[in-house]
């Protein structure tokens, strides 16, 4: 081979890679513009729905603003974070306690104080109720479910017996259904009062806190004369209730009546007026009505929107079409109206009880007549709280063969229930509570599902907090009186 043929076909080959190497240059610039066109347009699609038309709702009460709410995968929310402006911040708020009644972790995008983006973290205190809840017999389910939103334990009673007994096509004696409803609003003033100590605690009213403790202790004292136990009773059962009330409940009633007259308007005279107490919380964590009804937001984050939407008024349950009361609702939709809304709630929740302390002068049964349902049948609660009744023991023990045999098999296998699903939605103090009940014919449920009004509440933290400052963070969610508990089930 010549020297000349040689230096062409070196030339040759240099030309080639050459080429090759510009063809891979220019693919992987179009690659990187297809990402960053993907990446532009991803942030601005971010930009539009949570900055603008959220933070524009936080300040614009006119203005009907689009919420999107949806879930994702933590490789995505990674990948977002990995491309995020150097000028942003992420900051993890949790896990943490305080205001929420469980463990509860935040995820900032901040500028500066500003929070550009929120992200709510659960599943820290899962503790798999729901499931639980197959392996057992519909009685034994209660004691479950009553731990779910553990400040409110009768509402998760009731909601769940409501279900049940529509399935059984039962008819609770009036004379429970009284006893329901007092326990209820009981525990609605009992679950107030821990919304606003928590939340005066968490912005630095801690009188607030003294005061809210202080009255919850008797709501809990009259619980545990009435059921034996101070929280997670498992008082409200299939059928009825457990057992009627205690000698003495009438004084001990009319006790926490008066201490409650008096006591409420001591909120009024130092927090409502208060003017440290009103810059906190006014126009914080604004959600429009509009938000509300897009994201399934009930309880006073809605009323304080101006939507007197409150289940015992508009779909009555357990008598309450009977009783007198208001359904208090503000406009402003803030964390300081919410506030307003759960004392103005502790009120009409005494005119309730007190309706109830005249109702239940008339005696009556307690419990469905149908031995085969009223379990535990002819028990009542002794002092330990637990069901020891000596009379019916010692009938079931010493008296009776036919007795000991029906109780063994109703506390052990259960009554069966017709096969078929029910729902039944009941007025919590966070807001809409919802037990869906599934059986397939056996004494076992074969699916519960509760639809906590927390879980769905949470879904507002976006709405709320982007475009504010951090430290109004804990305000909005403290307005809202989340419980994990029921948030993770």
């Amino acid at each position: 081979m010549s020297d000349a043929e040689a230096n062409e076909r070196r030339r040759g080959a240099a030309a080639g890679a050459e080429s090759a190497a510009r063809s891979e240059q220019s693919s992987a610039v179009s690659d990187a513009e297809a990402n960053e066109r993907r990446r532009g347009a991803a942030a601005g699609a971010e930009v539009v729905t949570s900055e603008q038309a959220l933070a524009k709702s936080s300040r614009q009460s006119d203005i009907e603003a689009l919420v999107a709410s949806k879930g994702g995968d933590w490789d995505a929310l990674l990948d977002d974070i990995e491309y995020a402006d150097s000028e942003q911040i992420i900051l993890n708020m949790g896990p943490q306690h305080p205001s929420t009644h469980g463990v509860l972790r935040l995820i900032l995008d901040i500028d500066g104080e500003t929070v550009t983006k929120a992200r709510a973290v659960i599943g820290y205190l899962h503790t798999g109720i729901e499931k639980s809840t197959e392996y057992r017999t519909f009685t034994q389910a209660v004691q479950f479910l009553t731990r779910a939103d553990y400040l409110s334990p009768t509402f998760n009673e009731a909601c769940y017996c409501l279900a049940v007994e529509k399935l059984l096509g039962i008819e609770v004696p009036q004379r429970a259904t009284i006893m329901r409803v007092l326990l209820m609003e009981i525990t609605r003033i009992s679950s107030h009062l821990v919304a606003i100590a928590t939340g005066g605690m968490e912005t630095g009213a801690l009188t607030g806190m003294t005061m809210g403790f202080r009255d919850r202790e008797e709501a809990l004292h009259i619980m545990e004369l009435v059921t034996g136990l101070r929280m997670n009773q498992g008082f409200v059962r299939p059928g009825g209730v457990a057992q009627d009330m205690p000698p003495g409940w009438e004084e001990r009633l009319d006790y926490f009546i008066k201490v409650m007259n008096q006591r409420l308007p001591e909120y009024d005279e130092l927090l409502t007026g208060q003017p440290i107490w009103k810059a906190r919380l006014k126009g914080i964590g604004y959600l429009p009505v509009q938000g509300c009804l897009q994201l399934g937001v009930t309880g006073p984050p809605l009323r304080s929107s101006g939507l007197a939407w409150d289940l015992r008024k508009t779909v009555p349950y357990c008598g309450y079409e009977e009783y007198d009361f208001d359904v208090p609702t503000t406009t402003n939709a803030d964390a300081y109206d919410r506030y307003l809304l759960r004392v103005a709630e502790m009120h009409e929740s005494l005119k309730i009880i007190k309706q109830c302390r005249e109702r239940l002068k008339e005696p009556g049964p307690v419990m469905v007549e149908d031995k085969k349902i009223g379990w535990p049948a002819r028990l009542s609660v002794g002092a330990d709280g637990t069901g020891n009744s000596l009379e019916h023991i010692r009938h079931i023990m010493g008296e009776s063969m036919e007795a000991l045999i029906h109780h063994f098999k109703l506390v052990t296998e259960g009554f069966t229930v017709p096969a078929g699903q029910a729902y039944a939605a009941i007025e919590g103090p966070r807001g809409e509570l919802g037990a869906h009940v599934v059986s397939n014919g056996g004494t076992r449920p074969w699916r519960v599902h509760l639809r906590d009004p927390g879980f769905v509440n949470l879904q507002a933290v976006s709405a709320m907090c982007e475009g504010g400052m951090v430290s109004d963070v804990v305000v909005a969610i403290a307005s809202l009186d989340p419980v994990l508990g029921g948030v993770d089930r």
